[in-house]
């Protein structure tokens, strides 16, 4: 009664719930105690003829629906109304994330507000590169915040996994600020930054991004339905066991 008291009322505030697990489902499955809140990029306008959103979304759903099971949830913007940069905008722009326009939020905001309402302990944003000609995978995580070194190897770990099972080239884990893009800005570094990492924003304990591929290398590679689902599979894989490590220590 509880579980479905908990699903009635995030439904009723307009949480967009795409998993939640009960151990009953799967009995030889221990269900971890971490609120897992996945971000699958809402952006349609990063490539010629792509949407990024599809293939992130794709990938965010493979994960999703692979085993094991865990207390996960997922939030998007994509077509939500009253909203600016519901479908595009970059992640680094004041514009497109933290300004109000017409008297409303933007994707971003909207995505970081329901993902905090389910007070999350681990963050994932999967989006696709784009502009670098590599065939690879990057990890990023927020510069300066207190659990920076266990995010990068979180982020670490995930990005490894996702190279071990495709031909993409792990390129490291890097700090938000190294892009030194755009004009969003940490206030507490002062940095330039990811605003769906910034911990001013985004209350979950571990926060990371993975780029995965390149829209102008990989195109094809990265629309195709099957590698989504082997890079979702990977990841949640690769999470799985971080967080069962995470709540013996």
């Amino acid at each position: 009664m509880k579980n479905l008291l908990t699903i009635a009322c995030l439904i009723t505030s307009g949480i967009s719930i795409s998993a939640v697990n009960k151990t009953a489902e799967h009995p030889m499955e221990a269900k971890p105690k971490s609120v897992i809140v996945w971000q699958p990029s809402h952006q349609t306008d990063t490539g010629v003829d792509f949407s990024e959103a599809k293939t992130c979304n794709g990938i965010v759903e493979a994960a999703m629906n692979s085993k094991p099971r865990l207390n996960e949830y997922k939030v998007w913007s994509l077509n939500q109304p009253n909203l600016h940069h519901d479908h595009a905008g970059s992640n680094t722009i004041i514009a497109h994330t933290s300004a109000i326009v017409d008297g409303k939020v933007s994707g971003y905001a909207y995505e970081l507000n329901e993902s905090n309402q389910l007070k999350p302990d681990v963050f994932i944003a999967i989006h696709n590169n784009g502009g670098t000609k590599h065939h690879a995978i990057w990890g990023y995580v927020h510069e300066g915040d207190q659990y920076e070194a266990e995010n990068k190897i979180l982020a670490g770990r995930l990005i490894a996994a996702v190279s071990a099972i495709t031909d993409l080239e792990n390129r490291g884990v890097l700090l938000d600020s190294s892009t030194g893009r755009n004009d969003y800005t940490c206030k507490t570094t002062g940095k330039r930054g990811f605003y769906s990492l910034d911990e001013n924003i985004n209350t979950a304990k571990y926060r990371v991004l993975l780029e995965i591929g390149d829209n102008g290398v990989n195109k094809a590679f990265l629309e195709n339905p099957d590698n989504q689902k082997k890079i979702g599979q990977a990841i949640k894989t690769a999470l799985a066991k971080w967080l069962t490590e995470k709540e013996k220590s």
